[in-house]
């Protein structure tokens, strides 16, 4: 039972930022198609000179941020050190991005102007990604440390026991027809 702690905690969590993420590339997109297309003046879109790499940053965070997340769902189906792994070196990645996302968010909030109502939700919604993704991965790297929070690497499904140097080679089946 205390296996489940991490997995009990980390789905909620895994889902959570998926539709964040999810959110995130709508209005990122939607706000850099309108900022590509000069309608800056269009209620929603505008900013500063912080803006344009902010939208790119934060299209891209939340491009990653998906792709992390369905290799998370796979580790939170699977539970296994193999897929801990690709889940928390995605996550991490997914992570890096979205903190150069929340800095650019910091920046143009700093800089000031006016910015649309899509563009505060935006910002709002990679400063708060900024810290679930970051509980996210730490929990993810609880699990590679520790066995109570994750598959652990010990897991007695994968080897059987030690290698004895005097067996026979070529597997069960040769082993059989000899004796």
């Amino acid at each position: 039972m205390a296996q489940m702690v991490g997995r009990n905690v980390a789905a909620p969590l895994l889902f959570l930022n998926l539709i964040m993420y999810i959110v995130v590339v709508g209005f990122a997109s939607w706000n850099l198609n309108h900022f590509i297309n000069g309608q800056t003046n269009y209620p929603g879109v505008a900013g500063n000179g912080a803006t344009f790499y902010f939208l790119v940053f934060a299209i891209l965070a939340g491009v990653l941020g998906v792709a992390s997340k369905l290799a998370g769902g796979n580790h939170i189906r699977s539970w296994r050190s193999d897929s801990l792994a690709a889940a928390a070196s995605s996550a991490t990645v997914a992570w890096a991005v979205t903190a150069l996302a929340f800095g650019l968010a910091c920046k143009e909030i700093h800089v000031g102007g006016h910015r649309g109502w899509r563009l505060r939700v935006l910002e709002a919604f990679v400063i708060i990604l900024a810290f679930t993704q970051l509980l996210y991965v730490l929990m993810l790297h609880a699990g590679i440390f520790s066995s109570k929070y994750g598959p652990g690497y010990r897991d007695s499904d994968y080897a059987a026991g030690p290698i004895d140097p005097a067996a026979p080679k070529g597997g069960a089946a040769t082993t059989a027809a000899r004796v």
